[in-house]
């Protein structure tokens, strides 16, 4: 979405070619980023270079990226806890009622 608003910003016109690019780019560089907050803007960078457009343009939504950034992380944490439960349940290793328990477990530490 950051490389479609630098080019109309900077008044760059995109082909299809062009946006095949984004798709394929982002997707590869976003492998390692997914499960941490923050490197977005380095793996927009990537897409950036690739595509052609400058780079000054990801300075137009560095002071947004925090939210954003922090919107994505929930979005992946989210996806990754209803994935193992629907895994879990698959397999026959969800317990239903300890998961829907409201009990509070104390959990025991060793001393150290």
């Amino acid at each position: 979405m950051v490389a479609v608003f630098v080019s109309h910003i900077y008044g760059i016109p995109l082909g299809v070619t062009e946006y095949i690019l984004i798709v394929l780019v982002s997707v590869i560089s976003s492998i390692g980023v997914a499960g941490v907050p923050g490197p977005a803007s380095i793996s927009t960078t990537v897409v950036l270079t690739a595509v052609g457009l400058p780079l000054e343009g990801l300075a137009l939504v560095v002071a947004v990226e925090s939210l954003i950034d922090m919107g994505r992380t929930a979005v992946n944490a989210t996806g990754t806890t209803v994935t193992s439960v629907l895994v879990a349940q698959a397999e026959g290793e969800l317990d239903r009622d300890v998961f829907n328990s409201n009990d509070n477990d104390e959990l025991e530490l060793s001393p150290a």
